[in-house]
């Protein structure tokens, strides 16, 4: 493994950084559990096993988000999970899913929420690595990814469906985005000594493929292991 293996609501404030304006699509990587000393302890375990396993150093994991811009605004693009509240709307919440057990998602702690946020946050945006990284300013290849949000298939999270290999998670829902959308994603890694969980997957499920792991982001022969809480 490579050490590069890895809506709509306004009032929101961008970043104090001089991200990049214009039509275009950003994409940032957030620190597994940023803002939140349980979901990082939870991520240091589960990445401990995989290395274990795998017979390698343990690597830094990452959940990714995106900023995309179109003449009419700024939206963010997210899978958040525990849901906050039923509002939704207030989120540009476009799909929900189930997490861990599809029986269970009648409950709302078991459901993810998938976001197209207009002027929306990404809540550590502050804590972003190497961030933002530009993907694409072509404004229609832009409304493609925020026309795509709302058919992003609602699989379990955290565990991996119809023999995909890795899990399902946030990092799948926007490597699936990107690769519907026609987005060079040959070029997309995380930061240096970082991976991604879960990227593979959103490939694979876009691809309509059952077998991932080509993949230079991350090898998809992870155990099939809840991380609970946050973003992931």
């Amino acid at each position: 493994m490579s050490d590069r293996s890895i809506p709509w609501r306004s009032g929101s404030s961008e970043p104090p950084s001089a991200a990049p304006v214009g039509a275009g699509i950003d994409l940032y990587w957030l620190p597994l559990g940023a803002g939140g000393h349980f979901v990082r302890f939870n991520g240091r375990i589960y990445e401990a096993v995989c290395a274990y396993r795998e017979h390698r150093q343990p690597f830094d994991l990452y959940h990714s988000a995106l900023q995309v811009r179109v003449a009419e605004g700024r939206s963010v693009i997210e899978m958040a999970w525990p849901i906050p509240d039923g509002n939704g709307a207030s989120r540009g919440v476009v799909v929900e899913g189930p997490v861990g057990n599809r029986a269970l998602a009648r409950f709302r702690l078991f459901r993810y929420e998938v976001r197209r946020w207009r002027d929306g946050a990404i809540p550590d945006i502050l804590d972003a690595v190497a961030s933002p990284q530009r993907l694409s300013e072509d404004p229609r290849q832009a409304r493609r990814v925020l026309d795509l949000v709302e058919s992003v298939p609602p699989l379990v999270w955290g565990r991996s469906e119809a023999a995909i290999g890795d899990m399902w998670n946030s990092n799948s829902v926007i490597s699936w985005v990107l690769m519907r959308a026609g987005v060079d994603i040959d070029t997309i890694q995380p930061p240096y000594g970082g991976r991604a969980p879960g990227w593979d997957t959103g490939i694979g499920v876009a691809r309509g493929t059952a077998s991932v792991g080509s993949s230079r982001i991350h090898q998809a022969n992870q155990p099939r292991t809840l991380v609970f809480g946050g973003r992931y």
